[in-house]
């Protein structure tokens, strides 16, 4: 009597369900059937690797067998026997060090334990994989998309590293039944994926657009997800490869990058808080670790690009049954924008980051031969002037000389030199041309106070505000980004003109002539009320005065 295998083995896929494959190839060994009811095995058979994975595969016979095809799409194997001698000593000692009994060696026996408890994982059909290559044992090159003959039995087929596509990964081995009808097996690798944010202080959110004022802390995301059921690999590490425009400020990046890991493919990116003056919190936020320790960042030398990679996440996250779920890796830095960002929506200052990670899990992720990467996500921050022209309200002229107090909503005061006072003593004074350009602003709310007037104007009292909205920010991609600039600003202070392409809004303060307040018309705080009063007080004056030469008059007739 022969034992038999009943298998179906028509379409094979990858990960996660490609070892479940195994448990149908070699199906329940005990059952026997009778030859007489079976097609006359042939030696060898058809297998097609289908896909885009990768453009070539090593595929290794594990065990020869006779293979026909049986009922409702399975194939039935017979007399199964270890491929070679290499074959049998590269398997054992992988197989008895996961639990195999030492005395089982035959390749009947082998096949029969791997069906058992669904022995067969993705993690011990790569450790095998790594077995044979190093063996030496005989491989049988398969072109990808291009039928193969091959002998008859078991073989477990692997994605050449080198001929892995850019964005794909190498999968777990696929283990496949070959004899009988054509065989066609599909591995479907799962892949990272990295986004990009930057943080708008304004709502505390990470967004895929913010605006900022040139110089301050100006916070930066990098989100990487690691997809559940890696369990092939030994190790995995990633990289982020940053790639900042010249608006941004590097200096900052390597003394603030702090790195987090979290467990499970599913769930948001919130490692750290966030706060509304713009700041980022150091302490992981629950469920997230601190791994910045294990990761190392180089920043190039020209300043444009910087890379940040992790240590080992399987064993930042505990061990591989942690990491089976997947990963999610968060790093936050700080790059302002600079003296030479762009200003306005028309060009932006945009920051693109591209996810590396292993190619295979066979892969050497020592250097950077080991690595394939995903397409690009970016994010862009935005930074807006606004130009103040002093002016009197007799003719629009310019004015200068006014000294101004110009706060943001920080309670930084704008300085002579662009920079901003966090003492809130810094004033501006009006030029020639009577302007003052806050160059690189966040939008938000500015208070302009007129400490000195120039010479023949009164100084508005008090504090008028300006008020910049930049709406159209939070959007899913940056390429969606519309900006839209609205401005409304407090009298004295006067709109003249708002383009959002450049960032650039014109806006008036107006000055009133001292004379003109000597006579007790138009008050410079531009209050109604007060111009209704002092009217009325005018014209009370004049009717006193014409009621007095009424009376004088009226006397000189009676005389």
């Amino acid at each position: 009597m022969r034992r038999e295998v009943s298998v179906v083995n028509k379409k094979v896929c990858s990960f996660p369900i490609l070892f479940a494959l195994l448990t149908l190839l070699i199906g329940t060994c005990a059952v026997v059937f009778p030859a007489s009811a079976q097609a006359a095995p042939t030696s060898t058979g058809s297998i097609t690797v289908s896909g885009t994975v990768a453009r070539s595969y090593d595929a290794y016979q594990i065990f020869s067998a006779n293979v026909v095809d049986g009922d409702s799409d399975a194939k039935i194997a017979t007399d199964l026997a270890w491929a070679s001698d290499a074959v049998r000593d590269a398997a054992l000692p992988v197989l008895h060090s996961a639990g195999m009994p030492n005395s089982q060696t035959t390749a009947q026996e082998a096949a029969e334990w791997l069906n058992t408890d669904s022995h067969l994982t993705s993690a011990l059909s790569a450790q095998l994989a790594r077995s044979l290559q190093s063996s030496g044992a005989e491989l049988a090159a398969l072109n990808a998309g291009t039928a193969a003959e091959l002998p008859c039995g078991y073989w477990l087929i692997v994605a050449d590293d080198d001929a892995i596509a850019r964005g794909e990964a190498g999968t777990a081995p696929i283990m496949a039944l070959v004899g009988g009808s054509a065989v066609t097996v599909k591995p479907k690798a799962a892949t990272p994926k990295v986004s990009k944010h930057v943080l708008e202080d304004s709502a505390a959110a990470w967004q895929k657009a913010a605006d900022a004022t040139v110089g301050d802390d100006l916070y930066w995301r990098l989100s990487a997800t690691v997809p559940a059921g890696l369990t092939a690999y030994d190790a995995y590490a990633v990289r982020f490869v940053d790639t900042m425009s010249a608006g941004l400020d590097p200096s900052k990046v390597a003394a603030s990058m702090r790195v987090y890991a979290a467990a499970g493919a599913d769930g948001g990116f919130d490692a750290v808080s966030a706060g509304k003056d713009g700041s980022v919190g150091t302490d992981p936020a629950k469920g997230w670790t601190d791994i910045t320790a294990q990761c190392a960042t180089k920043v190039a030398a020209d300043g444009k690009t910087f890379t940040v990679r992790t240590g080992d996440l399987i064993a930042a996250l505990g061990g591989a049954d942690a990491f089976t779920a997947g990963a999610r890796v968060v790093a936050v830095y700080d790059a302002p924008l600079n003296s030479a960002c762009n200003h306005g929506i028309a060009k932006g200052n945009p920051n693109e980051v591209y996810l590396r990670y292993p190619r295979s899990p066979f892969a050497d992720q020592s250097g950077d031969a080991g690595f394939t990467h995903t397409p690009s996500d970016d994010a862009c921050a935005y930074t807006w002037d606004l130009a103040l022209t002093k002016r009197g309200s007799d003719g629009d002229k310019p004015l200068a000389g006014a000294v101004l107090s110009i706060a943001d909503d920080r309670g930084r005061t704008l300085a002579a030199d662009g920079t901003w006072d966090a003492e809130g003593k810094a004033t501006v004074t009006t030029g020639e041309d009577g302007r003052v350009t806050v160059s690189g602003v966040d939008s938000g709310k500015l208070e302009v106070r007129e400490l000195k007037a120039p010479k023949g104007y009164t100084a508005f009292e008090g504090t008028c505000c300006v008020t910049v909205k930049a709406e159209g920010l939070d959007v899913d991609q940056v390429a969606a980004a519309k900006p839209k600039v609205t401005v409304s600003a407090e009298s004295p202070l006067r709109v003249d003109a708002a383009d959002a392409g450049k960032g650039l809004v014109e806006l008036s303060v107006l000055n009133t002539p001292s004379n003109e307040v000597s006579r007790g018309f138009m008050p410079s705080t531009g209050d109604r009320t007060l111009v209704l009063v002092t009217a009325l007080a005018v014209i009370g004056v004049v009717a006193i005065v014409v009621a007095l030469v009424i009376k004088r008059g009226g006397g000189r007739h009676d005389k």
